[in-house]
């Protein structure tokens, strides 16, 4: 982290959508994993080491950048069956409360939006990073954080009976938030 965050002095950032990405995973016929990204993130960090209360996170994800390297998933996932893009076109998170969990973590509690349904969500931080500069003069840091979340809270319920038993979609869905953050 900056000096000057450090010395107590909120420091602002703007996620670096370029350098950022928001990642999930979720269970696949009870069998596998499918793992997945949206490859737009974008929002702002205010960051008060000496005073986590004033520290805020907001994060925009565009839906519509969804991945998961498979375009007819990829349709169905951002289809009305699940994200709904056309009708939500962003997923959102905004902070409401920082606290330290460790030298180098903090737990972040926040409303995550999700095809307009809003619950609240916790990230398990790790980071920032120490600020750096990069080649053309922008100071730098990083940080990733992860949730984990029942999909179905937010209206995603779609799914299918397997022959064999279980589902075709798992419930729980793991997500993760990889961010570059530019000192404004």
């Amino acid at each position: 982290m900056s000096q000057a965050a450090a010395a107590g002095q909120p420091a602002q950032y703007e996620i670096d959508p370029a350098h950022s990405r928001a990642h999930f995973k979720v269970r696949h016929m009870m069998v596998s994993n499918v793992r997945g990204e949206f490859s737009k993130v974008t929002g702002t960090v205010v960051f008060d080491a000496g005073n986590l209360s004033n520290s805020k996170l907001e994060a925009v994800i565009d839906a519509s950048t969804l991945n998961t390297s498979e375009p007819q998933r990829d349709a169905h996932l951002q289809s009305a069956d699940f994200l709904d893009v056309a009708n939500f076109p962003t997923i959102t998170f905004v902070s409401k409360s920082f606290a330290r969990t460790g030298p180098d973590t903090l737990k972040v509690v926040g409303d995550l939006t999700i095809r307009g349904v809003t619950r609240e969500a916790v990230l398990s931080l790790e980071g920032p990073t120490e600020e750096v500069k990069d080649p053309w003069g922008n100071r730098k840091v990083g940080a990733s954080a992860t949730t984990k979340l029942n999909r179905k809270d937010f209206g995603l319920t779609w799914n299918q009976a397997l022959e064999s038993g279980g589902l075709l979609v798992g419930e729980d869905i793991t997500i993760t938030l990889d961010v570059e953050l530019t000192r404004k």
